[in-house]
């Protein structure tokens, strides 16, 4: 495919679907805030605090998958994906030819 018929992909994140079903995953497992955070590669526990009390839902794709891959489910157990393609979104509008 030519580089210059690809599409954009924009940027891509991750959506906490079930808040619950993740804290109760971190309790049957035994699996600490601090402990969690530091898998998903995050300096502080906060954000992970913050998305079991849904205060936030989104997340970057990498602690999404970290996440899941620590507590031994697969990632759309926990998250769905969104993307935003940006075609359009910035861009002025072109005037056609007359």
């Amino acid at each position: 495919m030519a580089e210059s018929a690809r599409t954009p992909i924009g940027e891509v994140w991750m959506i906490l679907m079930d808040r619950k079903k993740l804290a109760k995953l971190m309790l049957i497992q035994g699996v600490s805030q601090r402990e969690l955070a530091e898998m998903a590669g995050w300096k502080s526990h906060s954000y992970l605090g913050r998305l079991l009390r849904g205060d936030v839902t989104t997340l970057e794709v990498e602690p999404a998958v970290r996440i899941a891959m620590y507590l031994g489910v697969g990632t759309d157990d926990l998250f769905m994906s969104r993307s935003s393609t940006g075609v359009g979104q910035s861009a002025p509008r072109r005037k056609a030819a007359a």
